[in-house]
């Protein structure tokens, strides 16, 4: 009859050991509908290329309506390469990053890269608004989204509602009641 030693009994209980728990500690695992998709649309805006450029970067709380805090401390856009579109909730600095302004040419695109209100999600989106001078005195403003990763039915339709409602109930009228010069 073969002797099993005590050191070896103690290894082998504890290999069991952590079978047993690792077999009741196991992540969920879901898969997640994976899209591509994109929005583009084209206004008219009162205002040279520079100016509408101006009224879309700094500060876009007067126009901008979808938030995380009910009432941010701040709400900018930083226009520069590496700047931040950035929701600040009080004077500590708490808040959240939306999107990293990846490309910036005054008066004529801007470019920023993150999921805006869809953080928590892997999902991935590129904004580009490109501002063209239409005769003396208006910019036709374009905007692009490009918009991969975990979707929702129905998810394509609710953010090109959104970017509707940003660009023309909000944005445009913004514009041309001249609040954006107050």
């Amino acid at each position: 009859m073969a002797h099993t030693s005590p050191h070896r009994l103690t290894n082998s209980f504890l290999i069991l050991l952590s079978l047993l728990l690792i077999s009741r500690v196991q992540a969920e695992i879901r898969q997640l509908p994976f899209n591509c998709f994109s929005i583009s649309y084209e206004l008219k805006l009162p205002g040279t290329p520079g100016v509408i450029y101006e009224a879309v970067t700094g500060d876009i709380s007067g126009w901008w309506d979808h938030t995380f805090s009910e009432k941010p401390y701040r709400f900018y856009i930083e226009a520069k390469p590496g700047g931040g579109f950035y929701e600040i909730y009080n004077e500590a600095g708490d808040g959240v990053l939306h999107a990293t302004v990846i490309a910036a040419d005054y008066g004529k695109m801007l470019r920023f890269d993150g999921p805006l209100g869809l953080s928590g999600r892997a999902v991935q989106a590129v904004h580009t608004y490109q501002f063209e001078a239409v005769g003396q005195d208006s910019t036709l403003m374009k905007f692009e989204g490009h918009f991969f990763g975990e979707t929702q039915e129905g998810l394509p339709e609710t953010i090109e509602k959104v970017w509707y409602h940003f660009l023309f109930e909000r944005l445009k009228p913004y514009i041309e009641h001249g609040d954006h010069l107050k």
